[in-house]
């Protein structure tokens, strides 16, 4: 007869499972951070609009799925979009 699972080792293994999603959005998350600062640092208005929709969209995912909190969210998409302001705003 097989032996049945701990309740202890079945919480062991979701803990694990969640961790391993939460780290890849997390990735995710910081990647297009990455990409959306250098295109904005190359000055390229088009690709930086397109890269900061992305990165709102992965923000608010991941702040709708509790991986990273509503006010940390909102914080890196205010500082997103300020940088994309200043950096192509008209002269």
């Amino acid at each position: 007869m097989a032996v049945k699972q701990s309740s202890a080792e079945k919480r062991q293994l979701q803990s694990e499972a969640r961790r391993k999603q939460n780290k890849a959005v997390k990735s995710m998350v910081r990647t297009s951070a990455k990409k959306y600062v250098s295109s904005v640092h190359a000055k390229d208005s088009a690709q930086s609009e397109v890269l900061l929709l992305e990165l709102i969209k992965e923000l608010d995912s991941a702040a709708r799925k509790g991986i990273i909190a509503k006010n940390n969210v909102a914080r890196k998409k205010s500082r997103m979009q300020k940088l994309y302001n200043v950096s192509f705003a008209e002269k």
